[in-house]
């Protein structure tokens, strides 16, 4: 028996509990995994919601990042023995394979082994982040060296991901945040701009002031929303707009006279595309271990909360206050 977090109706965070359940033993191509450390995601506060691109039927667990130490192998499992740390790659369905727990079962391709340079903490806050922000940025966008990139959500951990991974490329980072009180830890944190949201009027001129007279050709949003209109009004002939998120509650216009005068391509994009592809994410892996064995990547801890605290910390993923990403010790 292991514990672990699981929900038996939609809500809040106090739905959530920590239940003993029964893991399996790992079948063909399957490692069981002794936690250490689970990343916490927006993600998992959508299914919970009833408001993720799966649809949880509770009881049902969730989770999509987590490190630890492998403690069984099934058959077939090639490269990886009892006592290898590791970090996990996020699944490809999270009720499937539900990560937030003391012991997981999982296929053996979801493991990395752990990178000597982070603790059990930046491991698992590690690959959704870098992942996601090098699929759109690096596999999706072609992003070079000289280039302005517009990072909206900036402070959230795919953001900070993202800067990091345009500076290590020798691109320009345009941090976008809701309000000022973030505007020094991102400018600390690599951001060579950073545009505020709060105040809604000429958002058109700050964002073009910030992108310069080439514009922006890569946008990467997790916001959606009013902001549209002036992002795109920003980019420069022939842009793209990569949406990955959706926070803005309020209705997203499309953009046409940008879309139709200069060319542009907005364009929807999830980790699957990368996580579900070998060859994309070999080279993926390799770009993002590479960046970590340099110094370049450091995943930036929010807070850290026990597991026992998994009610707090799903809280604090809702107030919107973190600064990179929540950790659940295990």
């Amino acid at each position: 028996m292991a514990r672990v977090v699981r929900f038996s109706q939609l809500g809040g965070p106090e739905v959530l509990r920590i239940e003993d359940v029964e893991v399996p033993l790992p079948g063909p191509g399957e490692i069981r995994v002794r936690t250490k450390a689970l990343g916490l995601n927006r993600a998992e506060a959508l299914l919970r919601q009833g408001r993720y691109i799966e649809t949880a039927e509770p009881p049902a667990g969730l989770g999509l990042e987590a490190a630890g130490i492998v403690e069984s192998i099934g058959a077939g499992v090639a490269g990886l023995e009892p006592g290898d740390a590791v970090g996990l790659i996020p699944p490809r369905s999270m009720l499937r394979w539900p990560l937030h727990g003391e012991l997981v079962c999982v296929p053996a391709e979801l493991a990395v082994k752990h990178p000597r340079e982070l603790g059990w903490e930046g491991a698992a806050a590690l690959w959704m982040a870098y992942l996601t922000a090098y699929g759109a940025l690096v596999d999706l966008a072609g992003l070079k060296a000289g280039e302005s990139v517009a990072i909206t959500a900036a402070s959230s951990s795919v953001g900070l991901a993202a800067i990091q991974i345009a500076n290590r490329i020798g691109a320009r980072a345009i941090a976008f945040t809701r309000s000022d009180a973030k505007r020094a830890a991102l400018l600390a944190h690599g951001a060579a701009a950073v545009v505020t949201l709060s105040d809604g009027e000429g958002l058109a001129e700050r964002f073009a002031a910030a992108a310069g007279s080439s514009g922006l050709r890569v946008v990467l949003d997790a916001v959606g929303g009013p902001i549209f209109e002036p992002l795109t009004a920003a980019m420069a002939p022939g842009g793209i707009l990569i949406e990955y998120g959706g926070l803005s509650p309020l209705p997203t216009p499309f953009p046409l006279p940008a879309v139709l005068s200069k060319s542009l391509t907005l364009r929807g994009y999830l980790v699957h595309e990368v996580t579900g592809d070998p060859v994309k994410l070999a080279a993926a892996k390799d770009f993002i271990l590479a960046g970590v064995a340099d110094g370049a990547f450091r995943p930036v801890i929010a807070k850290s909360f026990p597991l026992d605290e998994i009610v707090a910390a799903h809280r604090y993923l809702e107030s919107n206050a973190q600064f990179g990403k929540i950790v659940v010790t295990v």
